[in-house]
């Protein structure tokens, strides 16, 4: 008898279809990255944050998209607190100090294109 093992599916597999928001879960007190697609042109990454979890202040060299997948987030550019909710987007501009805290458990996608 022959036994046959599945390849593991990759949910990002280009041509698979997938739901951001299932595709990531939470981690208590912690937080997820995972990376779903990167080239020299940028790259996708999916994060979950739990509940106080955040980055520090940092900055980027390119602009990059944060969309709200689940949950709420106090996003911080250039010192200004802007609150962002499931379904919200905001750009961080290239160069400006930038920090992410979580107000409740959240789910982001962030987009980030080199150039």
């Amino acid at each position: 008898m022959k036994l046959s093992y599945d390849k593991p599916v990759n949910p990002f597999e280009k041509g698979t279809v997938f739901s951001l928001e299932n595709s990531v879960e939470y981690s208590q007190g912690g937080v997820i990255s995972k990376q779903i697609t990167k080239s020299p042109a940028g790259n996708v990454t999916l994060f979950s944050f739990d509940e106080g979890q955040g980055l520090t202040e940092h900055t980027s060299p390119f602009d990059a998209m944060v969309h709200i997948l689940d949950g709420e987030a106090d996003i911080i550019i250039d010192g200004k607190s802007n609150i962002v909710k499931k379904g919200e987007c905001i750009i961080m501009p290239a160069g400006i100090p930038h920090a992410l805290h979580a107000v409740k458990p959240y789910k982001m996608l962030l987009t980030m294109i080199k150039g």
